[in-house]
């Protein structure tokens, strides 16, 4: 692999939790936990080869549809992990971001991501960002929605909106757009997820399942990423 040659920004989409753990005989809760270590030694990793950026689908809009134990037990999770990157985020260098309608969260955990934007906001190294009640869709609208209420109050004409302005008023406002997601679990769909952003993006899908998701996974994607050409749309 060349260290020289790796993506700036990776996205995952952290799918096949529950699917591990039934073909364990286990409750999805189970997988869910095991996925959110997968999760922090696959964040770490990207951190140490010196990627910049590492994305990942945590809970989506849709996602309120599971059981309600199956959501408590992803809440208990994010918990557990902001208290502990709250006690170790200037230690280790590393800045955490949400992208997504947070307000529908417990407040518990609205206040909980709150601290970690305030200690981020002092650091400058590796972030990950954590899509939390997002939507790609969502994202859009609420976007486009923004604009409008912009150019209804005479702040702007529709004649000044132009790519760069409209990712101004995206969740992910000031992040480079990913250059590789990857999507293990077997499935081939993107599911909502950075519709805008994803435009160029280069897609790996495995059939590794989340929980099984280890280094040398990231490490085949991340060779197969670099014999890819990204051209564009131009030769």
């Amino acid at each position: 692999m060349d260290l020289d040659h790796l993506p700036r920004h990776i996205a995952i989409i952290m799918d096949g939790n529950g699917r591990w753990a039934k073909r364990r005989g286990l409750p999805r809760t189970a997988g869910h936990k095991v996925g959110a270590e997968v999760f922090r030694t696959i964040a770490t990793y990207c951190k140490d080869l010196g990627i910049d950026y590492l994305t990942v689908y945590a809970f989506s809009t849709e996602n309120w549809k599971r059981p309600k134990d199956e959501v408590d037990t992803i809440m208990r999770l994010l918990k557990r992990y902001l208290l502990e990157a709250i006690d170790t985020m200037a230690r280790d260098n590393i800045r955490l971001r949400f992208l997504g309608d947070l307000t529908e969260l417990p407040q518990e955990l609205q206040d909980l991501a709150a601290r970690t934007n305030a200690i981020s906001a002092t650091l400058d190294g590796f972030q990950a960002n954590i899509c939390l009640n997002y939507g790609g869709r969502d994202e859009i609208l609420r976007a486009a929605r923004q604009f409008a209420r912009e150019c209804a109050a005479g702040e702007r004409t529709p004649e000044q909106l132009d790519t760069a302005l409209f990712e101004r008023h995206l969740f992910s406002a000031g992040l480079p757009d990913p250059d590789l997601i990857i999507r293990p679990g077997g499935e081939k769909r993107v599911s909502n997820f950075l519709l805008w952003q994803c435009a160029y993006a280069e897609f790996i899908f495995t059939d590794t399942l989340w929980p099984d998701f280890k280094k040398e996974d990231l490490d085949a994607a991340l060779l197969e990423y670099q014999h890819r050409q990204r051209r564009y749309g131009g030769i």
